[in-house]
């Protein structure tokens, strides 16, 4: 069995073996983050260089080509706003755009800026060490090139280190094998074919639900259930756009407002103090709305008291049911150990219908679990089931991940991995004690981890370099949290996580993922105080100077 990441090679640009590339600035990741820090520092002056795995830019929708891929954003919510020639001149097709637009977008992003140029393609990290003497950092490519610079910012994504299921014989299977992170570059056909998806979370149902359209047989094996509402999507035609274009300013601003950057905002109601026709009218209401509006646009004790959540989640049992033809495929359908809205909803176009379909079976991994992987295809406790392909939407070791996979040390030697062991202590989600001058984008202990990630970004991106700017000006050349900063930031992440009930609740978000060892304790991985609290407390610490780092 291969798992193949990438087919396609292009626009590569490599260094010389033996040279060490010098920079002000590195950046490690060319997705939106890295994008847009690339050409903020390069608006200040910096001698900046990113350096990207792939060969592509893109990041997430540069990986992540499996079918149905798409924005639970609004895209006209999502794209970038610091632009206003880019707002006038890019047109959203649809309201939920699907990976190659968005693909598109990215590059269409890099053309106009003339990013590519300070990108190095092909060039996946292995290790980053802070050079205490030198006051910089060395960082070592897996092909044993080097680079070195002042400062390191990292913009490697919360979901980008993907992780295979954590089954035995898992690389015995000799037919096709994919997994949705790590996507091929070219088509797949399912027509005729006996294909499997392990794995039912938000790739999962994209992938099963365009999948489900042309295969032969479908066999889903689903170890735990999540959640979904219905994306509703549609198309945006140019009268639509032009509406659109025309109300960018108040998008953006209602986006900056809202907890989570999306054009929703919980209603300001609790679910306990109404009758229950008013909940069931706002829970009609909302469900019949495009995008995350039932999740984060309902009562505002939905996501923090069960008796606010238990009426919300009967609503959608009562609505998986009403689309699930056999109640005892339905049962399996419905999470049982966790309320509705506790972890990240996968917003779905016509998932449950899947299950309606005679060439579409759901296996219950806890009723029936896989033993192994054969060579012709998976082994349960209850038959040896052969396939022609076999899709992993086993999802990532989610926010810290990415970070392990980089042999990361600091002052002294020390290994990030090692600080972070019991989970992540930060500052703002931006700077570790300890790591000198590394500055982390859309990392853990950040708002952004629960954002419609641009804006985030943009936040994240224009905070990080006004600092840079602010230590040139002054003559500064090191910045570093301070050790009190950290622990009172690092608690009061966790103190505002402590009134959800998402905190109840084994998953990414809480830093379990079973198929990674040492990923069984639950730890927050994010900020739950919401975007524009975030902001707040990022200005505040700018204002002052930037209370809390050690600049020198």
């Amino acid at each position: 069995m291969t798992i193949a990441a990438e087919t396609e090679r292009g626009g590569e640009t490599t260094i010389g073996r033996d040279a060490v590339e010098r920079w002000e600035a590195i950046v490690v990741g060319a997705g939106l983050a890295g994008m847009y820090a690339l050409h903020r520092l390069r608006q200040l002056g910096f001698k900046v260089r990113v350096y990207e795995a792939g060969h592509g830019v893109g990041g997430t929708w540069y990986w992540n080509r499996y079918p149905g891929a798409r924005f639970d954003s609004e895209s006209w919510t999502y794209g970038f706003s610091f632009s206003d020639e880019l707002l006038r001149e890019w047109d959203w097709k649809e309201h939920f755009s699907g990976q190659p637009e968005n693909l598109r977008y990215c590059n269409f992003i890099a053309d106009k800026f003339d990013l590519n140029r300070d990108i190095t393609f092909g060039a996946r990290v292995k290790s980053a060490s802070w050079d205490e003497a030198a006051n910089e950092w060395e960082v070592v490519f897996e092909d044993g090139r080097r680079a070195r610079a002042r400062f390191l910012i990292t913009a490697i994504g919360p979901l980008s280190a993907p992780t295979m299921p954590a089954i035995e014989g898992v690389g015995d299977f000799q037919g096709e094998a994919w997994h949705t992170g790590l996507w091929p570059h070219h088509p797949v056909s399912f027509a005729g074919k006996r294909v499997a998806v392990i794995g039912t979370g938000a790739s999962g149902v994209q992938a099963i639900t365009e999948i489900a359209k042309t295969v032969g047989h479908l066999t889903v094996f689903q170890r735990t259930p999540n959640w979904c509402a219905p994306l509703r999507n549609s198309a945006i035609d140019a009268e639509a756009m032009a509406g659109i274009r025309a109300r960018y300013d108040e998008i953006f601003a209602r986006c900056r407002e809202t907890w989570g950057c999306f054009v929703h905002a919980a209603d300001p109601r609790n679910a306990v103090e109404v009758s229950a026709e008013e909940r069931e009218a706002l829970y009609e209401k909302l469900y019949n709305q495009p995008g995350f509006a039932f999740w984060q646009g309902n009562f505002r004790d939905s996501l923090m008291d069960k008796a606010a959540n238990d009426p919300m989640t009967a609503f959608v049992i009562r609505k998986i049911r009403g689309r699930v033809k056999d109640q005892k495929v339905a049962d399996k359908l419905i999470p049982a150990n966790h309320g509705f809205g506790t972890r990240r909803v996968p917003l779905e176009s016509g998932y449950y219908e899947v299950y309606n379909q005679p060439n579409v079976d759901l296996v219950d991994l806890r009723e029936t679990p896989i033993e192994c992987l054969t060579a012709t295809g998976i082994k349960t406790s209850g038959a040896d089931c052969a396939f022609d392909m076999i899709v992993f939407a086993t999802g990532f070791d989610a926010i810290t991940g990415s970070f392990d996979r980089i042999d990361i040390r600091g002052r002294d030697g020390q290994r990030l991995k090692d600080k972070w062991a019991d989970g992540p202590h930060t500052y703002l989600g931006l700077n570790i004690a300890g790591f000198p001058n590394m500055l982390t984008l859309v990392g853990p202990h950040n708002a952004a981890t629960f954002c419609n990630l641009p804006r985030c970004i943009e936040q994240n991106v224009e905070w990080v370099s006004d600092l840079l700017g602010y230590m040139r000006e002054k003559g500064l050349t090191r910045l570093e949290a301070t050790a009190s900063a950290e622990e009172i930031w690092t608690a009061h992440v966790h103190e505002t996580a402590a009134r959800l009930l998402l905190m109840q609740v084994d998953s990414w978000m809480t830093g379990v993922n079973k198929n990674v060892a040492g990923r069984q304790k639950r730890t927050f991985m994010a900020y739950a105080g919401g975007a524009p609290k975030y902001r707040q407390k990022c200005d505040e610490v700018a204002a002052l100077g930037y209370e809390g780092f050690a600049l020198r």
